[in-house]
């Protein structure tokens, strides 16, 4: 099962901004990942194409995907 983490944020322009992390460290420290969506935010490192700057968190959540090979005959 694949996982991601979602970091949503909102910018400038009022649009919500994710970022993705691909098979995040288990278990999820929802601590941590504030944490880490604060230094983002203070860093000023990413703007979005279609509103600006990061101004503030969202929300996370981490995304579960199953896949599954169907044979073909």
């Amino acid at each position: 099962m694949a996982k991601t983490l979602e970091l949503h944020f909102v910018n400038t322009g009022g649009k919500t901004v994710k970022l993705t992390v691909e098979s995040p460290k288990e278990p999820i420290d929802s601590v941590a990942i504030g944490t880490a969506m604060d230094e983002i935010l203070a860093a000023n490192l990413f703007m979005s194409a279609d509103g600006g700057d990061f101004i503030s968190k969202k929300g996370a959540r981490v995304v579960e995907r199953n896949v599954t090979d169907i044979e073909l005959v």
